[in-house]
């Protein structure tokens, strides 16, 4: 069971590529890796606890009341994040800015707690609540690293942001600073429409040939034997 929630999150079901839910922040935080990353670990962190919170009281919960007090832990839980965010990476709270708050209303987050949450235990909430957040948090990432190595020729750019002003070290620049390059398509939105479009185009190309190698590998069992 286990197994089977982890590789749904992370890859048959998974809410950037699969489902496309929580495009708002898909799209305008994966400027770069490290404000791809933080946002999606904060949606991961959400997800888990609520997951299992909700998971944990779902047989006293009234119907007729189940989304407003799903609503409730979830907005109580990002307004943690987002005081935890202000006090220990103040810089990449004001990068995110509304973004973090806004996690309340991500349809994947009360997608989960309404389809699968509600209706299954406390350990299978919680894994796959921190596994979807997860395979969410992939996507930033690569989305990311792709708009940010096209656009400024740089990858890790704001690490310091979360790691201190020594972490600023780590930003690689495979382009040189002096050169001051840019790709302004990459960098904006449209260029997030672009990338995303190319992961999904991906994911869809390597699940076809994955099922074409499977029924081929079937064939010679469905031969009969003479």
């Amino acid at each position: 069971m286990s197994k089977e929630i982890i590789r749904n999150s992370i890859w048959k079901q998974n809410a950037g590529l699969v489902q496309v839910l929580g495009m708002c922040p898909v799209l305008v935080v994966s400027s770069n890796i490290v404000n791809g990353v933080s946002l999606g670990l904060a949606t991961s962190l959400v997800m888990l606890v609520s997951g299992a919170a909700i998971a944990a009281i779902r047989q006293f919960v009234p119907n007729e009341l189940r989304s407003p007090i799903f609503i409730l832990i979830i907005a109580a839980l990002v307004t943690v994040v987002d005081l935890l965010f202000n006090a220990y990476a103040h810089g990449l709270y004001v990068v995110l800015g509304i973004f973090i708050p806004l996690i309340t209303t991500n349809c994947i987050v009360l997608a989960r707690a309404e389809a699968f949450a509600s209706r299954n235990s406390v350990w299978d909430s919680a894994l796959d609540g921190f596994f979807m957040g997860i395979g969410l948090t992939m996507v930033l990432a690569v989305l990311g690293g792709m708009r940010e190595l096209v656009g400024k020729g740089t990858l890790l750019s704001g690490i310091d942001l979360v790691f201190g002003p020594a972490a600023k070290a780590w930003t690689i620049y495979i382009i040189p600073a002096d050169m001051h390059y840019q790709f302004l398509l990459a960098i904006l939105p449209p260029g997030a429409f672009i990338g995303l479009g190319l992961l999904i185009a991906g994911k869809t190309a390597m699940d076809k040939r994955a099922a074409a190698k499977a029924q081929l590998e079937r064939l010679p069992d469905a031969v009969p034997n003479h």
